[in-house]
């Protein structure tokens, strides 16, 4: 852990109704949507997605990640397809000081499942790192085809 990662407070805490709000503004961001290969959901969308199928569900933890009390993006485990699985979203305010590789170091011991699975574009190195660091390895990827865009590529990591 460098320097910097070892000054930062980041803590995981349940994720409340209220805070859905700032985690919809988080997802707007057309920089992260990007690099994460995910399309923004509406506001009907997006509540009617965390209420449901997140916060409704007693198989998925959804925590809050908070850097010196300051709600900064979630870290989720649920089951799909066949896998366990996680994911993160960090606010890109916050990107680069390490939060991601702090919140995995909490979170992964408080996930039973395993094998454990990430999905991650190909082209976001920096959460491919993060992964690899923790034991990820790269097992394989999916082609997702866009029909407004090129093929895309996600890797999957066990």
């Amino acid at each position: 852990m460098d320097k910097q990662e070892s000054v930062l407070n980041v803590s995981l805490r349940p994720i409340t109704q209220s805070d859905l709000e700032l985690i919809f503004a988080h997802q707007l961001d057309p920089v992260a949507c990007q690099l994460a290969q995910f399309p923004p959901r509406d506001r009907e969308a997006f509540y009617r997605h965390w209420q449901q199928n997140i916060l409704g569900q007693e198989a998925v933890l959804a925590l809050g990640i908070e850097v010196e009390g300051q709600l900064v993006g979630n870290i989720c485990h649920w089951h799909a397809d066949g896998q366990a699985l996680i994911g993160y979203w960090i606010d890109r305010a916050h990107w680069g000081r390490g939060i991601a590789t702090l919140t995995l170091s909490v979170f992964l011991p408080l996930v039973r499942s395993r094998p454990l699975f990430a999905h991650v574009a190909q082209h976001n190195v920096a959460s491919q790192r993060v992964l690899l660091r923790h034991g990820f390895v790269k097992t394989g990827n999916v082609i997702q085809e866009e029909a407004d865009t090129a093929s895309l590529i996600e890797l999957v990591l066990r």
